[in-house]
């Protein structure tokens, strides 16, 4: 009997569904069919160029594009997955600045002071501006500057972590996941050349923005003796490269060199993104620069940076943790909805009765079976006779 009520609820579950569609889409549903930014924009290494050949750089992955056009020059295993080391700090930037008051006073720490990794000289007790710490994270690339942020920030870093992932999705950034937002190498850590440039073209599109990541120099306060020592930014192309804007540089032992580049000359602003790349970084986004600027007019795009609007799936609601949101089911439309409430109320039943219920409808209809028909018993009676004569 639990048998045949289950297949009961198993027939009316499957004609619900039929009617009104899964009640959540599969991965495979919600994937996209193309490389987001066009068809040629893939994880292989290939060099894809359309007009004239681009330079041979050292980097495993690149993008070259037009970040006022969106169009993408050229590129080599866009998509790739890779470590992004502190050019991630771009993405860490997008959601810290307009979440903060740069005239906000930041006191140093010790948590500060023993972070792992490049530092910019955060000292326990000393107070800082948010404005400087920015600055401290950009030029520096002070993953010390970016604690003392995080940290001061709603949530810390747990919040900034779940901040910025939603930030990458809502950008089209779907190669991205972050676990730590200093850009240090961690599990489950990476991000695309693709990516990079879609932070690039967001973020200097903010004045705040651009103005970090064209800095050249910033003083921070020394310990305890009084007085400031100066920063320079690890950015040699603003001071190697006519029309340098930006941005980041990054690098460490598994991601090894990483960088993000943007330069305006002529009425346009390129940006490059190198990943995975033993060294030369400067002299090949150099490389790669010029040759967009120069052959700039007989190039013909090879695919796009996408749009946000786009590219964003629905908003989710924040966690507390690494990448913690989650999209809630689509409900079914509401005519549809009585036939999977009647399907859940049937299949609820059939597997919270007791066992002994099952069993109580076989005894009930028992007599019905042992209690034969007038005309049954009256045949049997005569045939009875009929065997005795």
């Amino acid at each position: 009997m639990r048998v045949l009520l289950t297949a009961c609820a198993t027939a009316v579950a499957s004609t619900a569904l039929a009617v009104t569609g899964p009640l959540a889409a599969t991965a495979a549903d919600q994937g996209v069919s193309t490389p987001v930014g066009g068809a040629q924009l893939t994880t292989e290494p290939t060099v894809v160029a359309a007009g004239a050949k681009p330079p041979a750089v050292q980097a495993s992955a690149y993008v070259l594009a037009d970040i006022d056009t969106g169009e993408i020059l050229a590129a080599k295993a866009p998509h790739a997955k890779l470590r992004p080391a502190s050019t991630l700090k771009t993405l860490t930037a997008l959601v810290l600045l307009p979440r903060l008051n740069k005239a906000d006073q930041v006191v140093g720490t010790n948590e500060d002071a023993r972070i792992v990794g490049s530092k910019v000289g955060v000292y326990p007790g000393l107070t800082y501006s948010v404005d400087l710490l920015f600055e401290g994270m950009f030029l520096g690339s002070g993953n010390d500057a970016v604690n003392a942020l995080v940290t001061h920030d709603k949530g810390g870093v747990q919040g900034t972590i779940q901040r910025m992932n939603q930030k990458a999705a809502e950008l089209g950034a779907l190669d991205t996941h972050v676990t730590d937002p200093t850009g240090l190498d961690a599990d489950g850590q990476y991000s695309s050349a693709y990516d990079l440039a879609l932070f690039a073209q967001a973020g200097l599109r903010r004045p705040d923005f651009a103005k970090y990541a064209a800095t050249k120099f910033t003083n921070f306060p020394l310990a305890k003796k009084g007085g400031t020592y100066q920063v320079a930014n690890q950015n040699k192309l603003l001071f190697k490269y006519d029309g340098a804007v930006g941005v980041k540089t990054g690098y460490t032992t598994l991601a090894r060199n990483t960088f993000i580049g943007a330069a305006r000359r002529n009425g346009h602003t390129l940006v490059v993104t190198l990943m995975n790349s033993p060294h030369g970084i400067t002299e090949d986004a150099t490389k790669l620069l010029n040759w967009g600027f120069t052959s700039y007019d007989a190039l013909t795009p090879v695919g796009t940076l996408v749009k946000p609007a786009a590219a964003a799936p629905p908003k989710t609601t924040e966690g507390t943790g690494p990448n913690t949101s989650k999209k809630a089911p689509a409900l079914p439309p509401r005519r549809n909805r009585p036939a999977l409430v009647a399907a859940a109320v049937v299949h609820s039943v059939a597997f919270r009765l007791p066992e002994w219920t099952y069993a109580a409808p076989a005894f009930l209809l028992l007599p019905l079976f042992l209690r034969r028909p007038k005309a049954l018993r009256a045949r049997a009676k005569a045939a009875s006779r009929s065997r005795r004569h």
